[in-house]
This record gives C-alpha cells, structure tokens and sequence, in this order.
C-alpha cells in the first residue's frame, strides 16, 4: 500500500463509524483484486475504494446544506433521498480534502450508487466491489454476483443493476433515473 493511500486511510477513519470504515477497508480491497483481474491500476482502484463513502456518514440535511454551499446540483431524487447525495459530495471532498486530482477516480466515486451509461472499467470495478464487498449478506443472488464479478464484468454490472431495481420497486423507494438509464443502457449494450 503506498504512503498516500495510508495517509488517507488514517484520515477517511476520523468521519466514518466503524461498520462503514470496516465496509470502506472492505471494498478498497475488492477493488484492488478487480483492477488485478481486469488490468487496471491497483492503486487507483484502491483509491476509489478508500473514499468512495468519504461522505456517507455526514447527517442528510448537511449532506443538503454541503452540496448548496460547493453549488453540486440536487436533483429530485436526490432531495426525496440525500442519502444519494453521498457520491457527488464524497467526490467533491476527495478532490478538496483528500487531494485527489484523477477525474477517473472522482468520477467513479460519483457514479458509484447509481451507475451511468458507457462506464469506464474503473467506474465498474467500484460499483461492483461496493454492493458485493465481504461484509454485504442482504443483497439478492450475493453468490451468483460474487463469482460472475470475476469471470464478467458486464455481465455482473447488469445483474446487481437489475437485483438493485427489483428491490427498489418491491419497497415503493424512489429510483434515480441514473439507475434506470445505466440498466437500459446496458441491457440494450449486453443483448447485442
């Protein structure tokens, strides 16, 4: 692990509670196994992993007021849900306080709850590792998931997206249109 992946791993510790740090070590680490598998830069990856949820336990109506003060947009959904608001705001404080300066990095942090459309390999290997890191039990098919997030990516990306909507709908919560257009987006790009 190199020295500034340490230095921001002591300091992402100090705003996490310690079942989301355990989560957050868990999905730095599936992150840094995907990016061996898939080719991609470990230590990007693990970077990714380590501040993907840098925002996450910051209270709603802050998380609001934070996004108003740095002018992120809100949408809608994000207002119904500011749990959501999480990603843009987790980007935005790697790039200020954790001083992060890879696009690719602060762009797979705000695309990591909701996907998009055409996803860079490091946009998926987020995405992945955080609905499948070791600590999850709840999600539906875990199993399945787990074994096809090595073998295909694509693949897996659809699955989770497809799980995560059915659940979604099933519990009457509100949907990010993000979701749906990257599970449209990736149905249409799978069945070619």
């Amino acid at each position: 692990m190199s020295n500034a992946i340490h230095k921001m791993r002591k300091k992402v510790k100090k705003y996490l509670d310690q079942d989301r740090y355990e989560h957050t070590l868990g999905v730095m680490y599936l992150c840094a196994s995907l990016a061996m598998r898939y080719n991609e830069d470990i230590n990007e990856a693990m970077i990714a992993g380590l501040l993907h949820d840098c925002a996450k336990c910051i209270p709603s109506k802050k998380k609001i007021r934070l996004c108003e003060k740095y002018h992120l947009s809100i949408s809608e959904s994000e207002r119904q849900n500011p749990s959501l608001l999480h990603a843009k705001l987790g980007a935005y404080l790697a790039a200020t306080k954790y001083h992060v300066r890879d696009q690719r990095i602060l762009d797979a942090i705000i695309c990591h709850t909701t996907g998009k459309p055409k996803m860079t390999m490091l946009d998926k290997i987020l995405y992945i590792a955080d609905y499948i890191e070791p600590g999850r039990k709840e999600a539906p098919n875990l199993p399945e998931v787990r074994k096809l997030a090595f073998q295909d990516i694509d693949a897996c990306l659809y699955l989770i997206l497809k799980d995560s909507l059915a659940y979604l709908h099933t519990r009457n919560l509100a949907i990010d249109p993000m979701t749906e257009k990257t599970y449209l987006y990736y149905k249409t790009y799978l069945n070619k």
